[in-house]
């Protein structure tokens, strides 16, 4: 796939979009997309979707619901029926409105914010515009003391990122007084000197490439925490060429990554997916003018979440679906078998499904036609989706999938009537890898001011964090703490970090299992597996076997990648 480039624009005369990023001279290759066969246009794929009928989705997280939201508007004659093995709606979102006495406040137990980034920000903009959410929308200016103030704990305090919001002298003055900056001013020299990698290296840990093109202790210092914040994850386990394809890529093109953001100075990557999905919102915004401010915060703005949490996009999304007839939506119904059925044309998925009580329902031999689809959209995880797809002889054909493991994180929300109780004020602060373990024993990954980060939320002042533990350092834990340690872990953590003893107001805690994916090393060539397997298999059940979906097949597989999946719909 060819890669397309879009400059900034600051003309307020130009289209909602534009004035955001504009193009710069380059060719649409509409026919690399491929994603319903190879060599498939853009219009022939759109063609093609009118052959949707029966779409199944797996899962109810957000994914799923906004597939089903996008996929209702594009064809509102397909029958859409989303699968959800839980009682509830929105996966790992997770908004709780807590009563502390005087007035409630919101705490968030899984993600927290929407970064506005150019093409999500404007696709989830788009969302939240035909859900009626707009005036719901808390942005939190990139002017903000959340958006200026960004630490991470080394080795026994607070250091503060550079950025916004200091000089450039006082910025090199941290930089080469605090430890935690070591090795940085030579990793950058050794960046330009470095060979690049080998010719036959397909692959490697995010801690192995900027060990081998900067220096090992910016990995243990700055690369971990950031991961940490992000993923949960190792860095010397998270697959570089996965997790920061671009770097990997500037490597290989120009030989070096500081040479390569030299010669993109002012430029965005967007492959052609990204360039039509904002061609399309272009056309869409244009037929709403009031949407043109809007454009404008997401412009200034960091970050963006809403008044009652990031729930609430998925509570309207239920609600919006729940009233369209062509849209099913089944609780308590996991997905225990996936199987293609018959050949050619009128090739069908037949799914089997188990309820609360234990219940299967559409397994061989079943007469519920409820349960056989045409398509199929996946937004559960690779080792569940590895788990539940067969074919006709009963062995799994996704075995690869099996590969992506997944971490366990914590969240412990608590709340302090004082609102003065933070010794720093700013997003919060992340832990790399290389703090001492007497500094954190409880294994934290950070901690969010979200009283700063958030504002606007909560019906009383005061101040209110997040802790996060776990994740890749719980990955050997046979038992996890219930929620009175985990209460008992996170205040220990306030404590030793921030000099907090006072008792909280109100304390939540929260056990995701498994909550995010972890693309360890090898991860593109483990796909590339099971994609390649899956083409000769549909191949071999299809007169045309035309690329991974076949011919009435279509499976995608998504691990939270929420907007690009979700989005996919509208434009294939």
């Amino acid at each position: 796939m060819s890669t397309l480039r879009a400059r900034r624009s600051i003309n307020a005369s130009q289209n909602l979009i534009r004035k955001c990023y504009t193009t710069s001279g380059f060719n649409i290759n509409e026919k690399s997309l491929g994603l319903y066969g190879p060599g498939s246009s853009v219009a022939e794929a759109r063609a093609r979707a009118k052959e949707v009928k029966d779409v199944a989705i797996l899962g109810g997280g957000i994914t799923g619901l906004a597939s089903a939201f996008y996929l209702s508007k594009q064809l509102p004659e397909a029958r859409i029926t989303i699968f959800e093995g839980s009682s509830l709606l929105g996966g790992w979102l997770h908004s709780k409105q807590v009563d502390v006495g005087n007035g409630s406040v919101v705490f968030e137990q899984g993600p927290r914010t929407l970064r506005p980034n150019i093409p999500n920000g404007l696709v989830t903009l788009n969302l939240v515009r035909h859900l009626g959410l707009e005036d719901q929308i808390l942005f939190t200016s990139k002017n903000s003391v959340a958006a200026q103030n960004r630490y991470v704990y080394y080795p026994d305090h607070l250091v503060r990122m550079p950025g916004r919001g200091r000089s450039v002298l006082q910025n090199l003055n941290n930089i080469w007084k605090e430890p935690v900056f070591n090795g940085l001013f030579l990793g950058v020299f050794k960046d330009w000197w470095a060979r690049p990698r080998p010719v036959d290296l397909t692959d490697e840990s995010v801690g192995s490439f900027f060990t081998r093109r900067f220096h090992s202790k910016i990995v243990d210092n700055l690369i971990s925490a950031i991961l940490h914040g992000v993923y949960a994850g190792d860095v010397y386990q998270l697959s570089m060429r996965s997790i920061m394809p671009l770097l990997w890529n500037y490597e290989q093109q120009y030989g070096g990554i500081l040479e390569g953001f030299r010669e993109n100075v002012g430029l965005t990557s967007f492959n052609e997916f990204d360039w039509m999905m904002l061609r399309d919102l272009e056309e869409d915004f244009e037929k709403d003018s009031a949407t043109t401010a809007k454009l404008q915060e997401v412009a200034n703005s960091s970050v963006f979440t809403f008044r009652k949490g990031l729930g609430e996009l998925s509570d309207r999304l239920e609600a919006h679906l729940s009233k369209n007839s062509m849209v099913k939506i089944r609780r308590e119904s996991l997905v225990t078998d996936l199987k293609l059925r018959g050949e050619g044309p009128g090739q069908t998925v037949q799914l089997e499904t188990r309820s609360a009580t234990g219940k299967s329902t559409g397994g061989p031999g079943s007469s519920m036609l409820d349960n056989q689809f045409t398509h199929v959209i996946s937004t559960i995880s690779s080792e569940k989706l590895s788990n539940i797809v067969r074919d006709d002889t009963g062995r799994k054909v996704l075995s690869h999938f099996q590969s992506t493991p997944s971490v366990t994180v914590m969240v412990v929300n608590l709340f302090f009537s004082n609102s003065e109780i933070l010794p720093v004020h700013g997003f919060g602060y992340l832990i790399p890898r290389s703090v001492p373990f007497t500094e954190n024993p409880e294994r934290a990954l950070g901690v969010v001011f979200d009283s700063d980060a958030t504002i606007g939320q909560d019906e009383i002042g005061g101040t209110k964090v997040t802790v996060m533990l776990g994740g890749h350092w719980w990955d050997q834990w046979d038992t996890y703490p219930d929620e009175d340690e985990g209460a008992s872990m996170a205040k220990a953590v306030l404590r030793r970090h921030l000099g907090i003893s006072t008792e909280p107001d109100a304390i939540r805690v929260a056990l995701q299992k498994d909550c995010i994916p972890q693309y360890t090393v090898g991860h593109r060539s483990r796909q590339k597996r099971n994609l390649l397997y899956y083409d000769t298999y549909s191949a071999s059940k299809n007169e045309t076997g035309k690329g991974f979906d076949g011919t009435m097949t279509i499976l995608l597989q998504t691990d939270g990648n929420l907007i690009k999946v979700a989005i996919q719909p509208i434009l294939l």
